[in-house]
């Protein structure tokens, strides 16, 4: 009784003193999070006004950056600071809280999917031109990490058109329309966001999955494909409205469910290809309403020797499954889409892959987890040849794709990310990504595969993503940093002739480069 009586006196002198009541009590994460955070991340930590909080979605958030997050709020966002409500144990617990995975898996089908989706109401007078004076071939689409906008860059005056805010945590390149007048954009959480460069305006949006790695759009720009973490399903959607066409369940033919790790384009072939994290299987999806028969079921025995067909589709989202021996989650085409080049992160090497005839025809000896989607190709002594930096290996691969040799290794001062090139430049460029030279651009010669020239274009900031213009002449290069910059060079002298703040700047995207799948860069 004596300690009940004392308690509530010390109650009442903390509440009389102003005291936050949280101070003393025990951390209860969920009732914080329901208290101060689900307004804007949702109940069930799927995400709203702010962005989804489940581990998947943090991969990219250190639980010591989420501390103080939580504590001091995030610059430029509508993230505020809890640290003067919340005892350093209260955020503790609740960082601890949003890193812990649900105890079920929430789904997100095609009822939650159109009930997100949001169309912007028609203008009152049709934009049928652009509406600045730009090139709009060579526009680039800036993704401002650091603060989650979008600049749109004049790629001749380098000059910035215009600015917005987008989803949180875009993930992937944004992908073009063929006339280049619609860009799509795909988020960490899932927001799908189709963008007008002609009126510069946000035309729809819609979540299409809660943990999303990538997007891609069809040859004939109809259909919008959505690769899933969670739940385990790839999306297709209509490109006009962003409408729902079809959802596949990502799973063996045991029913066993996976992943996707990513899904691409392949235009020659009139489909998409998608990569498969926890099954060995390669999809191919239809795109042409004309498409003939496939094997849905198809299962390689490798015992035997041979491909089992379990069934058969044909038309518009038919289904062709490609047996591999393991899962593939990086993929890197030739420039007729007819070799696909798989990796693992589990194994050291890639898988050449025939799309044509399904099966693996070839393996590449490639230690050290090479970054196969930054891979580039190009003319070396009459023969055609990629290559690819390494994530964990201080080396640029050039490969042979006839033969699918390794041609030469070349040294850099540190694992890479991204590699680009131009048809117009006898160059090609690569960032040093990781480790204590991450603020080097090497330049190598695609005639002599050496390096002619190093960069430092900010000493002791990382310097990422080359980016060429339409037409080879500049080399665009982004300063990832908070008080970043892009970087542009002259492709023929290697000199600094402007530079541009931006907020963390991830990726720059030239609009005729992509729509031509120009072989200097990614597709």
């Amino acid at each position: 009784m004596i300690r009940r009586i004392l308690w509530l006196s010390l109650y009442l002198a903390v509440v009389s003193a102003g005291v936050p009541r949280t101070a003393f009590a025990e951390p209860d994460a969920a009732r914080d999070y329901a208290e101060n955070c689900a307004s804007c991340h949702g109940e069930e930590r799927l995400g709203g006004m702010g962005p989804a909080l489940l581990p998947g979605n943090l991969g990219r958030l250190r639980r010591e950056k989420a501390l103080d997050v939580v504590a001091s709020g995030r610059v430029a966002t509508q993230m505020p600071a809890f640290g003067e409500d919340l005892t350093t144990e209260q955020i503790a617990a609740l960082v601890d809280y949003v890193y812990t995975p649900p105890e079920s898996v929430p789904d997100w089908r095609e009822a939650e999917i159109e009930a997100s989706r949001e169309i912007a109401p028609p203008a009152a007078t049709p934009v049928v031109r652009p509406v600045f004076d730009a090139d709009p071939l060579n526009l680039f689409v800036v993704v401002e990490s650091g603060d989650h906008h979008v600049t749109i860059l004049d790629g001749d005056s380098f000059e910035p058109i215009h600015r917005f805010e987008s989803r949180y945590a875009l993930h992937g390149g944004p992908k073009f329309t063929n006339d280049g007048r619609y860009v799509f954009f795909g988020s960490r959480d899932g927001w799908i966001t189709k963008f007008d460069l002609y009126a510069l305006e946000i035309v729809a949006e819609v979540r299409a999955g809660i943990n999303t790695r990538n997007i891609a759009l069809s040859s004939d720009a109809k259909w919008v494909a959505v690769a899933n973490y969670l739940p385990n399903t790839l999306v297709i959607l209509d490109a006009s409205d962003l409408s729902v066409a079809k959802i596949f369940n990502v799973e063996n033919k045991d029913g066993e469910s996976s992943r996707v790790s990513a899904v691409y384009q392949a235009p020659t072939r009139q489909s998409f290809i998608a990569a498969l994290k926890d099954i060995p299987e390669i999809w191919e999806i239809a795109t042409d309403p004309d498409a003939p028969p496939v094997f849905e079921g198809l299962v390689h025995n490798y015992e035997k020797g041979m491909v089992e067909g379990l069934a058969s589709s044909s038309g518009l989202f038919a289904l062709r499954r490609i047996a591999v021996e393991e899962p593939m989650d990086d993929f890197f085409f030739d420039q007729s889409y007819r070799s696909l080049v798989g990796s693992s992160r589990d194994t050291g090497g890639a898988v050449v892959v025939n799309l044509n005839v399904g099966r693996p025809i070839a393996r590449i000896d490639l230690p050290g987890l090479p970054h196969l989607g930054s891979g580039i190709t190009w003319r070396y002594r009459g023969r055609e040849v990629m290559a690819t930096p390494h994530l964990r290996e201080a080396r640029l691969s050039v490969i042979d794709m006839e033969d699918w040799s390794v041609t030469a290794t070349i040294e850099t001062m540190g694992p890479g990310f991204f590699m680009r090139s131009h048809e117009a430049t006898p160059y090609a460029w690569t960032d040093v990504f990781f480790g204590p030279n991450r603020d080097v651009i090497h330049i190598i010669d695609k005639r002599t595969l050496e390096i002619v020239r190093t960069l430092r274009p900010e000493p002791g900031k990382t310097a990422a993503h080359v980016e060429f213009t339409r037409d080879g002449a500049y080399a665009l290069v982004s300063i990832w940093d908070m008080d970043g910059a892009i970087v542009v060079y002259d492709a023929a002298t290697f000199e600094e002739v402007r530079r541009i703040p931006m907020v963390r700047p991830a990726g720059k995207y030239n609009v005729y480069n992509k729509i031509t799948f120009s072989a200097g860069t990614s597709h």
